[in-house]
């Protein structure tokens, strides 16, 4: 029976060994509900801003685009392996706002991501991702923690 609550699932990813988690709950939730999952990575301009334009950015900037194909593609390969329709976004922008952009252009039910669990002065400059996708997006948003419980 497929859900009337989840129809389309977004999995914001990172790439990271801390989205492994949130992929794995996103997956299974859309697995479970029939639903079509979207992976998103987004390349941050916003780490950019204050970088001198030169050939290092340029080479920095086609590291996290390779980066965020291999993200996409680790989740479409898992969500293969159970039958799940996937569609991937590897964009660039601002992580938050290009998340939640997405998420409605899509007509999504819930967004998953994971949390890289920032703390101090990394968290009081930068915010946390999820935190502001959570507190700006309109859609219900599932923040998995990083490590699984033990």
């Amino acid at each position: 029976m497929k859900s009337e609550i989840f129809k389309n699932i977004v999995i914001a990813t990172d790439g990271s060994e801390n989205s492994i988690n949130a992929v794995e709950h996103a997956i299974e939730v859309a697995r479970i509900s029939k639903a079509k999952l979207f992976a998103v990575f987004v390349v941050d301009t916003g780490a950019f801003a204050s970088i001198p334009v030169d050939m290092a950015l340029g080479n920095m900037y086609e590291i996290l685009k390779k980066e965020g194909d291999e993200a996409v593609k680790h989740v479409e390969d898992l969500a293969n392996k159970v039958g799940l329709e996937i569609e991937s976004y590897n964009v660039e922008g601002h992580p938050a706002e290009e998340i939640i952009k997405i998420s409605e252009n899509i007509s999504a039910d819930l967004i998953v991501m994971g949390t890289l669990g920032k703390s101090g002065l990394d968290r009081f400059l930068l915010g946390s991702v999820a935190e502001k996708v959570s507190r700006n997006s309109k859609i219900p948003v599932m923040v998995v923690r990083g490590e699984k419980p033990k």
